[in-house]
């Protein structure tokens, strides 16, 4: 969306138009587009931060230093939960916690390209799984959109059918799967309908946090022997996983969801894709072959276009 000056002069009238029309709008957009653009950074991140033997600990830190913030936060909300709405969030922490497991063992083990690309089968899967629970067959478009998608992740992870997708890749589309159920769940779970977004959202982080300390030293080194080990490059990746990934981005959101429409931010939101695979190509040096590039395309392409054909469903019960 143009929102520099115009390329012609047209006065004052020109001026004081685009002064109140483009620059809130601009306001309004760029808080978002930053989130898409630290979303899409934060598979590169976690290359750098984690290894396959430490990714439970360095999630189990992840949250931690973000669960007292949030909590101050939401403290007089969380009091008002009942026992059911505490144990609809716990189902769903743990459905997060294994959405982010398999999200950041994929990310270790595959390029941030695949692994920013393939996540964003969530924006197809989501609303296939949403229509074949209601019988309710999606527009030919949208299988056309979702049909695209696919074959990009075919191309872009198996290099054109040259090679088996790896493990990573595998783990990613898993990851996929695991986010639309965490969809699904969440707006079909009764005990947790109506629930402050806030509260909800620290109870699912919260026990999320705690299967990943208890796991941790199963999977690897305890979370406090990894934070001891780390130097300030990789407490700097961190904590901008923590900051910026996660707490900046949920009150953008919370923000977002009241100063502009749900489909523009969808349409920000959805760029998250596009910024993975620029900070894949560009800073981690990943180099898709022709085929990988042109599934990359197809995957990008196919995914904006099913978000927009997507079928608009109303709200469970």
């Amino acid at each position: 969306m143009p929102c520099g000056p115009p390329s012609s002069p047209s006065g004052s009238r020109a001026v004081a138009v685009l002064s109140v029309g483009a620059r809130p709008q601009l306001v309004r957009d760029l808080p978002l587009v930053a989130v898409a653009v630290v979303w899409g950074s934060s598979f590169l991140v976690v290359k750098r931060v984690a290894e396959p033997e430490t990714v439970v600990a360095v999630l189990a830190l992840r949250f931690a230093l973000v669960l007292p913030v949030l909590g101050a936060v939401a403290w007089r909300r969380l009091r008002g939960l009942s026992a059911a709405q505490w144990g609809g969030g716990a189902v769903l922490g743990v459905v997060l916690g294994a959405v982010f497991l398999l999200e950041t063992y994929g990310a270790v083990h595959t390029s941030a390209t695949n692994a920013g690309l393939v996540i964003s089968l969530t924006m197809v899967f989501t609303p296939l799984a949403e229509a074949a629970l209601r019988r309710s067959a999606p527009a030919g478009a949208f299988l056309a959109a979702a049909g695209l998608s696919v074959l990009g992740v075919a191309l872009l992870t198996g290099d054109g059918g040259l090679r088996a997708p790896s493990a990573g890749d595998l783990l990613v589309l898993g990851a996929a799967v695991a986010r639309t159920v965490n969809v699904l769940a969440t707006a079909r779970l009764r005990s947790v309908r109506g629930v402050d977004a806030l509260a909800l959202t620290w109870v699912q982080l919260a026990f999320a946090t705690a299967v990943f300390v208890l796991a941790a030293p199963l999977a690897g080194p305890s979370p406090l022997s990894v934070a001891a080990s780390f130097d300030a490059a990789r407490w700097g990746l961190l904590l901008y996983l923590s900051l910026l990934c996660t707490l900046f981005a949920f009150f953008v959101q919370l923000w977002a969801v009241r100063a502009t429409s749900p489909s523009r931010v969808s349409l920000l939101l959805g760029t998250e894709p596009l910024w993975a695979a620029l900070f894949g190509i560009a800073l981690a040096g990943d180099r898709p072959g022709p085929l990988a590039l042109l599934g990359a395309v197809a995957v990008l392409a196919g995914t904006e276009w099913g978000r927009r054909r997507a079928p608009r469903f109303p709200a469970a019960g």
